[in-house]
């Protein structure tokens, strides 16, 4: 049965002409995100979405030749990095976000994760975005300001490929503490910046800089300020 013709709820598992398909449509995504000016490109592999879904042994229970060892469980996410980055020029960076663990006894973890790293950056991808979980509902998470912080630290440095790291970072210095410590490359601060859309500026302004405001606000915000 391939992906089109279920129309119920129940999983199945993806054909070899579906994983075809899969593979065109991102590239099909890249191609379009390019065209449309896009500096930066980044393969969701994380969070229990298909990719991950490969990776973990929670869900891949494959028999075939992307089932069972790492090796096979790595391999669509590989094949598919390896085509986007011929498509994606050099000088533009091409990140890929991973569940660095599953949280749970028997699925992905860490040593696998450094696993996959190496390969990736061996396809030239430039940076890993750094998260975690999303395999099971029943993982026991604990969350708590930089709780994946480590897991970018060891992926940065036995694999030797950049790192983002991410996770209740809501405050500069302790951002700026991450990088400037050499735990990750950058960090990923999505959610804090829906809360506070004037994150960076205030930033800026606590660790002892002049705010760089758009132009645009600069108008208004320095003449009243003078």
């Amino acid at each position: 049965m391939s992906l089109a013709e279920n129309s119920g709820l129940s999983p199945i598992s993806v054909q070899e002409a579906d994983i075809g398909h899969c593979i065109d449509a991102w590239k099909a995504a890249t191609k379009r995100a390019l065209a449309a000016g896009f500096k930066l490109i980044e393969l969701h592999a994380a969070h229990g979405y298909l990719m991950h879904e490969f990776l973990s042994p929670i869900s891949n229970q494959r028999t075939d030749e992307y089932g069972g060892s790492l090796e096979n469980r790595m391999r669509l996410l590989l094949r598919l990095a390896g085509r986007l980055r011929e498509i994606i020029p050099h000088d533009l960076p091409f990140f890929v976000r991973i569940s660095a663990t599953d949280w749970t006894h028997g699925g992905w973890d860490i040593e696998q994760s450094i696993a996959l790293c190496r390969e990736l950056k061996a396809l030239g991808v430039d940076l890993i975005d750094v998260s975690s979980g999303g395999a099971t509902p029943d993982a026991k998470i604990p969350v708590s300001r930089g709780y994946q912080i480590p897991f970018a630290r060891r992926i940065r440095e036995e694999a030797k490929i950049r790192t983002g790291g991410l996770g209740m970072i809501t405050d500069p210095q302790y951002a700026d503490e991450i990088i400037t410590s050499g735990q990750a490359d950058l960090v990923f601060i999505g959610r804090e910046l829906l809360r506070e859309p004037y994150w960076a500026i205030k930033a800026q302004h606590s660790m002892g800089e002049g705010p760089a405001w758009p132009i645009q606000y600069g108008y208004a915000v320095k003449r009243r300020a003078k």
